[in-house]
């Protein structure tokens, strides 16, 4: 298939979707459905080719948030029905103070994802993110932003997260220089498209919590308590706990040890969730003054917009599923390959056309590092350049989340925010991170 056709249907199917959802205002869902039969059909792939991919990448995605998407929805419904978000908030604010409180957000990102995946951090993380919003009356924008931008720059940057890890490995670099620059370039990374960013953006956007997240406390108990801020903040880390025991027993400990095998269980982001749940049911509902009667009720209701955002984001991992089939990635990393460019930039590039292309931060992180690593052959680098590398496919791999991202509309039906103003906010942040990662990365390599 020739390059120029696969482009061609890339370019094509990704502005029908914008086409459908703004100007027509087609369901995000179904717009992004045709949109990946129509690159797929233009790309020439065989039909059976393309439903194949196309289930792929539905059952790729569902198998990787849907049930986290579920029981996280559990948790934040019942940490908005206790009072529990509300009492993390105050607590959050007092202790901080009502400017600070972006601050803290992008830190708690920049934490949290270290060991956790952006999509399960910023699930575990929204129902706070709520409560500062009904808190403060100002725009959810102040506080998600912030949020995700931590969240993107340790998911990408920062070891033991398993891009990074891959890239090194395939470029024989040094896992600790990695992290050590990974924090050294993301965290100014992070504040320029966290915080300062979001003094910019968030007042030109009225963003609160959406319709389909809220829910009617009338029909529950009047004489419920309220839970104390230790004990939310107790269940919040708990899952984060887990798994961050899940991930540093992996790199401690034989996998035989009965010690990692008990960690790899409850550690997993599903079991540590389902945990946390049941937690939750008790202390948050039954203990705070609800009947066991409410406390299912509620459940079941955060089941509704759970439903929506797990189809919506379902629809956006079998758009990103069809671009990766049909090629559209490889044929960008190739034709940036061929050209004459310093490495780093390359690097670069090489990654951010193919994230731009197919969605995937990780398939565009081992494509650019596949590539570079056959480039490099046997030229002598050293372990600063080769660590460099690796963040600056991770920059790459960062730039302009957009629709073919999964994690775009995750973020556009938690936020509840218009396809533009999700451009506006979360596209403009992972550019912003990337683009700022890729200067620090040149000036770092002029000074080593």
């Amino acid at each position: 298939m020739h390059d120029t056709q696969l482009i061609g249907a890339a370019l094509a199917g990704i502005g029908l979707v914008l086409l459908l959802i703004i100007k027509l205002r087609q369901h995000a869902f179904v717009a992004l459905l045709i949109g990946a039969l129509v690159i797929g059909l233009i790309a020439g792939m065989p039909v059976d080719d393309l439903l194949a991919s196309m289930v792929s990448g539905a059952a790729g995605t569902l198998g990787a948030i849907a049930v986290i998407i579920g029981l996280g929805g559990m948790f934040g419904q019942m940490l908005e029905i206790s009072g529990g978000a509300k009492v993390l908030s105050e607590r959050l604010i007092a202790t901080i103070g009502e400017n600070r409180a972006p601050w803290a957000m992008m830190l708690a990102g920049f934490i949290v994802s270290i060991p956790v995946f952006l999509d399960v951090a910023f699930i575990l993380l929204i129902s706070l993110v709520y409560g500062l919003t009904r808190k403060t009356g100002k725009s959810s924008i102040h506080f998600a932003l912030p949020l995700l931008a931590g969240l993107a720059v340790t998911h990408a940057f920062i070891p033991p997260t398993p891009g990074p890890i891959a890239v090194a490995a395939l470029l024989d670099a040094d896992l600790g220089l990695v992290m050590g620059f990974g924090i050294l370039v993301g965290l100014p990374a992070a504040i320029l498209a966290g915080p300062v960013y979001t003094r910019f953006i968030a007042p030109r956007i009225n963003a609160s919590v959406p319709d389909y997240m809220e829910i009617n406390q009338s029909e529950l108990s009047p004489s419920a308590t309220m839970p104390s801020a230790a004990m939310v903040m107790a269940l919040v880390l708990l899952p984060l706990l887990l798994i961050l025991g899940n991930t540093a027993s992996a790199l401690m400990l034989d996998e035989t040890h009965l010690l990692r095998q008990a960690l790899g269980f409850f550690g997993n982001p599903m079991m540590a969730l389902l945990i946390t749940c049941l937690l939750s049911f008790e202390l948050l509902g039954v203990r705070c003054g609800y009947s066991r009667e409410q406390v299912r009720d509620v459940a079941t209701r955060a089941l509704e917009p759970a439903g929506i955002v797990i189809l919506v984001t379902c629809a956006g991992g079998i758009l990103k599923q069809v671009l990766i089939d049909s090629g559209v990635g490889d044929s960008f990393a190739t034709l940036l390959a061929s050209t004459s460019m310093p490495l780093l930039v390359l690097a670069w590039l090489v990654a951010a056309a193919v994230r731009t292309m197919q969605g995937s931060a990780t398939v565009a992180m081992l494509t650019a590092g596949g590539l570079l690593a056959s480039l490099i052959g046997d030229q002598s680098l050293t372990e600063a350049q080769l660590a460099l590398m690796v963040i600056a496919i991770a920059a790459g791999a960062t730039f302009a989340s957009h629709v073919n991202d999964s994690a775009f509309w995750l973020v556009n039906r938690y936020l509840g925010l218009s396809v533009p103003d999700t451009f506006r906010t979360w596209t403009a942040a992972t550019t912003i991170i990337s683009v700022v990662a890729l200067v620090m990365v040149l000036m770092l390599n002029t000074l080593l």
